[in-house]
């Protein structure tokens, strides 16, 4: 087949004739769907390439949230009953331990707003492939009008 886009430039009186005069409609047609098959394929790869790496970055920012969450909750835990007592000595032990339970909110809060921020950063349109399939339509009209 002949791609009418690779041809070098032909003389006037050329560009306006056949590339393959004895084709027939038939022949020609089942290379147009040949085409379009072979772009539409093209286009579907582009597009799961681009969404496997949008979903790459959500599973990163997914593994932050749950890292912070486990974070959080070994911290909670393991520390907040040393520090809560290690206070009590100076206050009432239950202002101790809601102090205590205050700063690890914290702590939760900025890993959970770290995840959610790198969430929020994911595309879920694959611009590369819009940005292709809206190139084939601008040829097609040009093609259609030439």
């Amino acid at each position: 087949m002949t791609d009418v886009r690779s041809q070098p430039d032909l003389p006037p009186d050329r560009a306006t004739r056949p590339i393959e005069p004895d084709a027939s409609v038939g022949e020609l047609l089942s290379r147009v769907t040949d085409d379009f098959s072979q772009l539409v394929r093209t286009h579907v790869e582009l597009a799961k390439v681009e969404i496997k790496e949008e979903v790459t970055r959500a599973g990163r920012g997914a593994g932050f949230l749950t890292g912070g969450a486990v974070a959080a909750l070994f911290a909670v835990l393991m520390l907040s009953f040393a520090m809560a007592w290690g206070l009590a000595e100076l206050i009432d032990a239950g202002w101790a331990f809601l102090v205590v339970g205050l700063v690890w909110a914290a702590v939760a809060a900025a890993l959970a707003l770290t995840g959610r921020r790198e969430l929020q950063a994911v595309d879920p349109v694959p611009e590369a492939t819009a940005a292709t399939i809206q190139d084939d339509i601008e040829w097609a009209k040009e093609q259609r009008s030439a």
